[in-house]
């Protein structure tokens, strides 16, 4: 065996570093030479082809090539195995639609995955830096990363469930308005489409871009009901659902839309008053929490303290 010093294997580690960055940045460099026919005809098929979905997914790997190409078999059985592990993608799904994110499950997994791994480097440093100072034992050296891997991997998830709760709020607190706008354009004569199409056009909230969303699946050629059905499925809020389920009804039996629409903006704000009245009783049990434990002992300090001195004092 060859003796290596400590300067030699810092070179040979920067070296590879070096190596394998230089690597990657001229394999993300796009070529220059002239796109093969399937290459060119492939994204335009995709819907249709298999082999042309699987020729687009192998062109790029996302964000370095090298390693993307060299992982990628690895991250996918490990994505499966998340998968069965935390009961299917089905949950991760729906979190992606209410929260707007044009990520994929796919997407979503790798980036849990790369947290997991930066979570686990985490811990293999703390573990190193703590060795020093005091010796760890054996069971906490293994347990420290593990448990920030996992920690990460959690955390990433609750991020995504705090975000998709958050448009849901977000998309709730825009419903009356939008109904309201909308019967307003329906009272003027307007068509229920063209309706939509203005409150897309001339809003900007959460709920104006579903709708734009689903004025695009109209121009595509999907009936007007089954695109606002493909929009109750995706949101999955109930206050959108049964207003989606009565416009369906009434577009069905040619009930007067507006009389509906007007209806159903007002059972959203009666449910609006009722939630933020449970809101506020919540609070209100919440508030005698500083009250009790920390106002309270201060004021009592306060009242007795100069009391105690003076007797103190005296004798």
């Amino acid at each position: 065996m060859v003796p290596v010093s400590q300067l030699v294997a810092g070179g040979i580690l920067c070296g590879l570093v070096l190596g394998v960055g230089l690597w990657s940045i001229v394999s993300a460099v796009p070529r220059l030479s002239r796109p093969h026919l399937a290459d060119r005809v492939a994204p335009y098929v995709a819907d249709i082809s298999e082999t042309a979905r699987s020729l687009i997914a192998r062109r790029t790997v996302d964000p370095l090539p090298l390693f993307g190409a060299f992982f990628a078999p690895t991250a996918m059985r490990l994505r499966r195995g998340i998968a069965g592990a935390f009961g299917g993608n089905q949950t991760i799904e729906r979190r992606l639609r209410q929260s707007g994110s044009p990520v994929t499950v796919d997407a979503f997994r790798s980036r849990q995955l790369i947290w997991s791994a930066l979570g686990f480097a985490i811990g293999i440093l703390l573990v190193v830096a703590a060795v020093p100072l005091q010796p760890v034992p054996l069971a906490g050296q293994v347990a420290l990363p593990l448990t920030a891997a996992a920690c990460a991997f959690v955390f990433k998830d609750w991020l995504l469930q705090r975000s998709a709760k958050a448009r849901l709020r977000r998309i709730a607190s825009e419903f009356p308005t939008v109904l309201e706008f909308l019967t307003l354009s329906l009272s003027a004569g307007e068509g229920i489409l063209d309706s939509l199409r203005r409150v897309a056009r001339a809003s900007s909230g959460e709920l104006s871009r579903e709708l734009g969303l689903v004025v695009s699946e109209v121009n595509t050629g999907i009936p007007l009901a089954q695109a606002l059905q493909h929009l109750a499925r995706g949101i999955q809020l109930p206050l959108l659902a049964r207003c989606i389920d009565a416009m369906t009804g009434a577009l069905e039996r040619g009930t007067p839309l507006a009389e509906v629409l007007r209806a159903q903006a007002q059972d959203a704000r009666d449910e609006t008053k009722r939630a933020l009245i449970e809101l506020a009783g919540k609070k209100e049990v919440a508030m005698l929490v500083p009250l009790v434990f920390l106002i309270l002992p201060v004021t009592v300090l306060f009242a007795i303290f100069p009391g105690i001195f003076v007797l103190q004092a005296g004798f």
